[in-house]
């Protein structure tokens, strides 16, 4: 399910970067914003590469990721949000997957720590 959220999430910003060049964020106004969602293209396949191998570098990333990208998203739509509260449905699905990844953060660091403290040592060369 991580991989799954963040391919789809770095699919989602490449089509934006593609539809509108590096502009592709300008209605969010503060910069950083832009920055932000146009560095997630990065980020993105970063986390899920290290989820994938199985690095707990890659699970405090995803969720560094996560709370940051769902901060923004609704940081950057309040004022459509106030407007028309309906664009609360446009957030469910990225908070949801925050929420999803937050929450199986430290389980999972556990179990992949677990698993690495299990694992044979490394017979020495010579």
């Amino acid at each position: 399910m991580y991989l799954i959220g963040f391919t789809e999430g770095t699919g989602s910003h490449i089509a934006d970067l593609v539809r509108g060049g590096i502009h592709a964020y300008a209605l969010f106004p503060p910069v950083s914003l832009q920055v932000f969602f146009v560095g997630l293209v990065i980020l993105d396949p970063l986390a899920a590469v290290l989820v994938g191998l199985v690095r707990r570098e890659g699970i405090w990333l995803a969720s560094t990721v996560m709370v940051l990208d769902v901060s923004a998203n609704w940081w950057g739509n309040r004022h459509w949000l106030r407007e028309d509260p309906a664009q609360l449905l446009w957030l469910l699905p990225i908070t949801l997957f925050g929420v999803f990844v937050v929450a199986f953060a430290v389980p999972l660091h556990r179990a992949v720590a677990g698993a690495a403290s299990r694992l044979p040592a490394a017979l020495p060369s010579g």
